[in-house]
């Protein structure tokens, strides 16, 4: 316990040191090469090296200075500590873990383009009205999903922000595009015609969702908010036209093919895309 008192009484000296150690850790990293992550231009490492050497500016004191924070100050020093320790870890997955999970992408990308060729022959087949209706965004859909496994490929033998950027942005125009797709699909008055291209289309949705899973995964909060201000039609809209058995199980799958513990469930999937703003 007099580790904590001496910590509680004499702050300004606790902190110091607790500073000068992050400062040094910091410098060790860097030139390891270890970044933790970006923050804006720089990397994480390189903020908290910043911060933690311009608080030790705020700690200095004129010699004979003798000043006593009070119990407020104290409180708000361990706050700021606690903020510094957390900012390494706001990037989320280690390196390994975005290669994994980029590796998955790449798994699921064969599927998705055989998957948009297939839909898109199915939906020629269907009524002349629905066609009209549904053929050039099927046909869209069938033209991007290569681009979406380019991207997934490119980011996996080079897993920089570059590549994660273009990976990010096909996945969710592709997500987006089917969305809208659904939407017509809906509105299509033949019955027959609409069940089964609400069918065909949730073969893509699946596999769209899933991969839009699997990127915001390894992607900062910050990315993931400009990914969801290209959001047009939100998972809410669609979600009564969604076949959510099938993305339970891409969820099983994935769970399991990344060694999970558990998989999550459908409505925690649009829970969290919905505070995403997706």
């Amino acid at each position: 316990m007099n580790l904590l008192s001496n910590i509680w009484n004499h702050p300004k000296t606790s902190v110091t040191g607790i500073i000068l150690g992050l400062v040094t850790v910091c410098g060790v990293l860097s030139q390891q090469g270890i970044t933790l992550g970006n923050a804006g231009t720089g990397t994480v490492v390189a903020l908290v090296a910043g911060l933690g050497t311009a608080l030790l500016g705020l700690f200095s004191k004129d010699p004979g200075s003798e000043v006593t924070l009070p119990t407020s100050s104290k409180l708000g020093c361990f706050a700021l500590i606690l903020l510094l320790f957390m900012l390494p870890f706001e990037t989320g997955c280690t390196q390994q873990q975005k290669i994994s999970v980029a590796q998955e992408i790449v798994n699921w990308t064969p599927v998705l383009v055989s998957t948009a060729d297939t839909v898109s022959a199915a939906v020629q087949a269907l009524d002349p009205v629905t066609v009209v209706i549904l053929g050039p965004a099927t046909l869209a859909l069938n033209t991007l999903a290569p681009e979406v496994q380019k991207a997934a490929q490119a980011y996996l033998a080079n897993p920089n922000q570059t590549t994660l950027q273009v990976l990010q942005s096909v996945i969710t125009q592709i997500q987006q595009d089917v969305n809208s797709t659904l939407l017509a699909a809906a509105k299509i008055t033949n019955p027959n015609s609409q069940a089964l291209a609400v069918k065909d289309v949730n073969l893509i949705a699946t596999i769209a969702n899933t991969l839009l899973a699997l990127v915001q995964s390894i992607s900062t909060k910050t990315q993931v908010t400009a990914m969801a201000a290209k959001v047009r039609v939100t998972l809410a809209q669609v979600r009564p036209l969604l076949d959510q058995g099938a993305l339970q199980a891409a969820s099983v799958r994935v769970s399991s093919d990344l060694a999970l513990n558990h998989a999550p469930t459908v409505n925690q999937f649009f829970a969290y895309e919905a505070q995403s703003g997706f």
